[in-house]
């Protein structure tokens, strides 16, 4: 009965504190801002008439790592924000980042959205929303850090793997579920890093250029289908600047664009330490502020976080009088309609932890989010009666759940690749293990340790050595490889090095090529990697981080008990300097300093919107494996596609529709792809863009009418000079694809 004591004890404190009319408390009716039967609006306005000015501050900053004070004279509840967006993380100490030291705030991890991404299902995002929702919820969290849809722009990005890829398309359609699931659970989405925010070196000092076409149509469309499509309750705002403002006070982005163009009407919540100026913060759009102290009561007042911009700053303006109260109540408001939405609505449900649900979710969006990305030969799924079964690399027992920065949790449980294997292998198959490298030997973060003890004496040679001679006799080798959420891995706060495999991970794969034939290497990343042994290899898997359910994961996918359906969310370069933002200098990545005494690094976004695919069309370059690319245990086969019009016109829609047959012998999901280009077009455009794509399931030797729709909007560009998104009338190219560079075919169709 929590959520109704918690109720009546509020209702019981304001009717204490609040005397209506000649009444008595005793005599008093429910305040209106207490009134279930009255809008959020009604409540919102009544509660911010019987606030003080100092109340309205002190809602908009925190008083702990994660937590800002409500109004405990009147009853409103603190808000609870918790870093997401693949779990709940851990408890943390008041005025500290290290743990709390609880024993009941584990949680199951979530894969990460890149893998929930490379799913290409709508489907698993609301899945996966609801069930993160529900931890959140049970733990009374009332905003949930995440998700994140900042897009792809290089794959040396440490935090790509809390993205959603390449595309504003892709991410668009999955941001939306995930935010309906998670806001189902009255945990608000607190959609990230507005905006951007697409490197992690230099990440608090650079100024990003970019004009505004690129802006609109490349970095904007997925924060902008959170608000309009999704009803997020709370945007972060990025740590990075944007014409020399920093975006958690950003007076374009916040106010011009976020507010006035879409029409948002939730709290804006600045990245821990990205607020910087209190005049910026009171104008332009911030309404909660975290984290711009961090060492507590060592700054020598009582309550350190009264020295937080929007708090005794802000009083202090006010007092004097050089601002007035208009953009405090504004921005009060909005905290107190965050608070209505989630704490203070008594049909939130109850939330759960750690449910058999939960771990069942996570193993699903894995198995969805796989990539098989090279099977010559048919070398997987692992079949017949194998006898031995040789898995080599550190990323099959190293726990993958902590560090990495914000995300980094604390899990009841982790299946790690190789006790996955284990538990699926045939009764009788031997399955060994070999280290083959050492990487990094660290399992802590924040005070969560693994309990890992993965220390090591011997050599690289002497690593390579066992492995081989362990390889020779067996019947398949898996090498287990990749990346780690290590420092200058994929990890906030600092980008990769190089495309290249870390830990000298190339030479493991090639001498395991030579000693055996059926090699599969599993890549464990949230990233792009180089593979320069790839023509070695007979099959190539993407995993992913996967979560609690990793390993059971990767087994269903090896051993064939689910048939990979993942494809790409972004493109696998064959180099770096095939790759846009890597092409034209330090001025495009990872900036330059200023000379004028200041930190603030440049960074001009001079690829425009030629990123990804979009790069690969105009500069005629073959990736190692390009967007949308997934394989299958089974094929499919394309046949020829219908529209059901020639013509587009204003407020119409066209349908493109395609059969597909699956012509294998096992049942499988084909993710079905389109793609427009407009052939004469007064602005410069990319060959094509995705428009549409829905995955479909296909029992052996069924063939299904795949119908994808789009509405002209599909063909809009953004017109700079208008200000405006503008469909010319023209002809037009529909490309029914497998992936970007697998069209099965074409149609025509014009837009009058």
């Amino acid at each position: 009965m929590r959520i109704q004591v918690a109720m009546t004890t509020l209702i019981a404190t304001a009717l204490t504190a609040v005397t209506i009319g000649a009444q008595t408390s005793s005599q008093a009716t429910i305040p209106v801002y207490l009134d279930q039967t009255k809008s959020i609006e009604e409540r919102v306005e009544d509660a911010l008439s019987r606030m003080t000015t100092q109340e309205k501050v002190a809602l908009l900053h925190a008083q702990s790592k994660f937590n800002s004070p409500g109004v405990k004279r009147l009853g409103i509840p603190e808000v609870w924000t918790d870093d997401g967006p693949h779990g709940v993380r851990p408890e943390v100490l008041w005025d500290e980042w290290d743990q709390a030291g609880w024993t009941n705030d584990s949680c199951v991890a979530f894969p990460a959205l890149t893998c929930l991404a490379a799913s290409w299902n709508p489907e698993m995002a609301y899945l996966y929303g609801k069930s993160v929702g529900e931890e959140a919820r049970y733990r009374n969290k009332q905003v949930l850090l995440g998700p994140g849809v900042n897009i792809y722009r290089t794959p040396l990005n440490g935090r790509n793997f809390e993205y959603m890829g390449e595309d504003p398309y892709l991410a668009s359609i999955m941001v939306v579920p995930y935010i309906h699931g998670l806001q189902s659970n009255g945990v608000a989405a607190c959609v990230k890093h507005y905006a951007l925010n697409n490197q992690e070196v230099n990440r608090h000092t650079t100024n990003v250029n970019v004009d505004d076409r690129t802006l609109y149509e490349l970095y904007l469309p997925a924060f902008k289908a959170a608000v309009q499509q999704g009803g997020a309750w709370t945007i972060m705002g990025a740590y990075n600047l944007y014409q020399d403002q920093h975006n958690c006070h950003n007076d374009v982005m916040l106010n011009k664009i976020l507010r006035d163009e879409w029409g948002f009407d939730g709290a804006v919540v600045s990245d821990w330490g990205g607020t910087h100026d209190t005049r910026e913060a009171i104008t332009n759009g911030l309404d909660m502020e975290f984290g711009s102290w961090t060492d507590g009561l060592a700054n020598g007042r009582s309550n350190a976080y009264d020295n937080y911009y929007l708090a005794q700053p802000y009083l202090d303006l006010i007092a004097s009088g050089e601002v007035g109260t208009e953009e405090l109540d504004q921005k009060a408001r909005r905290v107190l309609r965050l608070i209505m939405r989630t704490s203070m609505n008594p049909n939130r449900p109850w939330g759960s932890m750690l449910s058999p649900e939960h771990y069942a979710a996570a193993r699903e969006i894995g198995d969805q989010g796989i990539v098989l990305l090279k099977n010559d030969g048919h070398c997987l799924p692992i079949s017949g009666e194998p006898k031995k079964i040789l898995v080599v690399g550190e990323n099959a027992v190293k726990m993958m759940t902590v560090g990495g920065g914000s995300s980094s949790l604390k899990v009841q449980r982790e299946v790690s690749p190789l006790d996955g294997i284990r538990a699926a292998a045939p009764e009788g198959c031997q399955v060994a293990y070999a280290r083959g490298y050492v990487g990094d030997v660290g399992g802590e973060y924040n005070g969560v340790v693994t309990g890992q003890d993965l220390s090591e004496s011997r050599s690289a040679a002497e690593l390579i050595a066992e492995a081989v001679a362990q390889a020779k006799d067996a019947d398949y080798v898996i090498f287990i490889g990749g990346l780690n959420k290590a420092s200058g891995q994929d990890c906030e706060d600092s980008d990769r090095e190089s495309l290249d495999l870390p830990y000298g991970q190339d030479a493991v794969i090639e001498a395991l090529a030579q000693a055996n034939p059926r090699l599969v290497v599993v890549n464990v990343s949230g990233n792009a990697v180089a593979m320069p042994w790839v023509a070695q290899v007979p099959s190539v898997v993407q995993a992913w981080f996967l979560g609690s359910e990793a390993g059971n994961s990767i087994a269903d996918v090896l051993f064939g008990k689910v048939n990979p359906s993942g494809k790409l969310p972004m493109t696998f370069p064959v180099k770096l300097t095939d790759v846009a933002a890597h092409s034209f200098g330090p001025e495009t990545y990872p900036g330059v300093p200023r000379n004028d005494g200041s930190n603030i690094v440049d960074e001009t976004y001079t690829e425009g919107l030629y990123i990804g695919y979009k790069w690969n069309d105009k500069q005629h370059i073959t990736p190692l494996f390009p967007f949308g690319h997934g394989l299958s245990y089974t094929d499919f086969a394309y046949g020829k596609p219908t529209a059901d019009k020639k013509e587009l016109h204003e407020g119409e829609t066209i349908t493109f529709t395609v059969p597909v047959t699956n012509t294998g012998a096992v049942a499988g999901d084909e993710i079905v792809q389109l793609y427009i280009t407009d052939e004469k077009s007064s602005l410069d455009r990319p060959y094509k863009e995705l428009k549409g794509f829905k995955k479909v399931h296909l029992e052996p030797g069924e063939t299904q009418q795949v119908a994808i729709t789009i509405e002209p909007d599909a063909l809009a560009f953004f017109d700079a000079d208008q200000h405006a998104w503008v469909v010319e009338p023209g002809d037009f190219k529909a490309h029914v694809a497998a992936s970007a560079d697998d069209v099965k075919s074409t149609l025509s169709f014009k837009y009058k």
